[in-house]
């Protein structure tokens, strides 16, 4: 037991000086505004795993509690501007979080006394209802424009007033340590465990005399608490809030990072959320086709390895753990990483070549890694279909059939 918590204490060591050195290693201004935002879906990405992967109750509205938790913070920005709230704010994320929690404690009580379809169907009336007042009220919501504020106000402490994406990053990332580690607490706790038996079996534990309804609006009441911390981190952020925050596409949004990470492992939330962002901004920027990507990603995760990324770490670390683990498991995953590779290079390929010759926006040549290829060339579809055979054919090499694995 001691091994184990000392472990655990290395790992969120570890994840702190991370935070704290990533800085140090990136090389522009919009490296660090990416990392910033990946704070951000990180507790955003985490509150929802406590729904869907602690809480087994799949949630299509669960913006709201974040949106509505940017919108409080931001009025509170805007007052603190006009000198008519006096608080710090670096502790604005309080009331974008108290925010949170009172509208799950509201609209919860109803919603979570039933689970499955009934629970996620209720989830999407919410969100669209929520959207629906952003409209009608633009005197609280200021309708499609949103509303905006300055972070950057007064002296600040020891001359800290958020004004540049630094100061704003070391924010986010205290923000992101203390609600990561409070929402892993939650999970080590007989709460935690009792949610996970909700999920699992909601009869057995009514049978014990636990009420399975306040179990479940427990659980939502503390997500809704995480997420409106972030969505008033993304009020500072972007020193905006818009109805965007609220609508069905940030909800979809942060279910995709949850499923692609790993829903049920800790770890996987924050997994896809690194990947999600990475996806929208890195990659958005070198290819149009990037959504063709994201939804390709999905659908592999979703058919091959449907407990995320976080699901194919956990099978094979007790493999790699055992004595002789690594020279046993160790070429076989090497080979699985080298058949990746080539069936994704040859998944690029063809699917930039189609996208330029489709596409109508460019001829000619295109620029692909610093190289010039022609897609309208029969060699370029031969190339990619040699990657993918040879990839597949080292895939099926590294993974046994059923019955050899079973006998051993």
């Amino acid at each position: 037991m001691e091994s184990a918590t000392r472990q655990r204490l290395t790992l969120w060591a570890a994840f702190a000086l991370l935070l704290l050195m990533l800085p140090a290693a990136l090389s522009s201004e919009y490296a660090l505004s990416v990392s910033t935002k990946m704070g951000i879906a990180i507790i955003f990405a985490l509150s929802y795993n406590m729904l869907l992967g602690q809480g087994g109750m799949l949630s299509f509205g669960h913006a709201v509690y974040s949106g509505l938790g940017g919108y409080f913070a931001i009025h509170a920005l805007a007052a603190i501007n006009d000198g008519s709230f006096n608080f710090p704010v670096s502790l604005l994320p309080l009331v974008g979080g108290l925010a949170g929690m009172g509208f799950a404690m509201a609209l919860g009580w109803v919603s979570t006394r039933r689970a499955g379809t009934t629970f996620a169907m209720i989830s999407l009336g919410i969100g669209e209802l929520v959207v629906a007042c952003v409209l009608m009220i633009p005197a609280f919501f200021g309708g499609e424009a949103g509303v905006s504020a300055n972070r950057v106000t007064g002296k600040g402490w020891f001359g800290i007033n958020f004004a540049t994406q630094l100061q704003m990053y070391y924010l986010i990332a205290a923000w992101t340590l203390v609600c990561a580690g409070a929402m892993y607490y939650i999970t080590c706790t007989p709460f935690g465990r009792l949610a996970n038996a909700v999920r699992d079996n909601p009869e057995r534990v009514s049978f014990v005399g636990y009420s399975t309804h306040k179990v479940r609006y427990q659980v939502m009441v503390l997500s809704g608490l995480f997420a409106g911390v972030a969505g008033a981190l993304a009020a500072l952020n972007d020193e905006i809030v818009t109805i965007e925050t609220v609508g069905a596409h940030a909800s979809g949004l942060v279910l995709l990072m949850v499923f692609i990470g790993g829903m049920g492992h800790f770890i996987g939330p924050i997994i896809g959320a690194v990947v999600v962002l990475l996806l929208q901004t890195v990659v958005s920027s070198i290819t149009h086709a990037w959504l063709f990507y994201f939804g390709a990603l999905f659908l592999v995760m979703v058919l091959f390895a449907p407990g995320g990324f976080a699901g194919l770490l956990f099978e094979r670390l007790p493999a790699l753990r055992a004595p002789g683990g690594w020279k046993r498991a160790g070429p076989a995953l090497a080979r699985t990483l080298l058949a990746l590779a080539l069936v994704l290079a040859a998944t690029i390929l063809a699917v930039e070549s189609a996208y330029h010759l489709w596409s109508g926006s460019a001829e000619g040549p295109m620029a692909l890694a610093d190289f010039e290829l022609d897609p309208a060339a029969p060699t370029i579809w031969i190339a990619a279909a040699v990657l993918l055979m040879a990839g597949l054919a080292v895939l099926l090499r590294s993974s046994p059939p059923a019955a050899k694995q079973e006998a051993r």
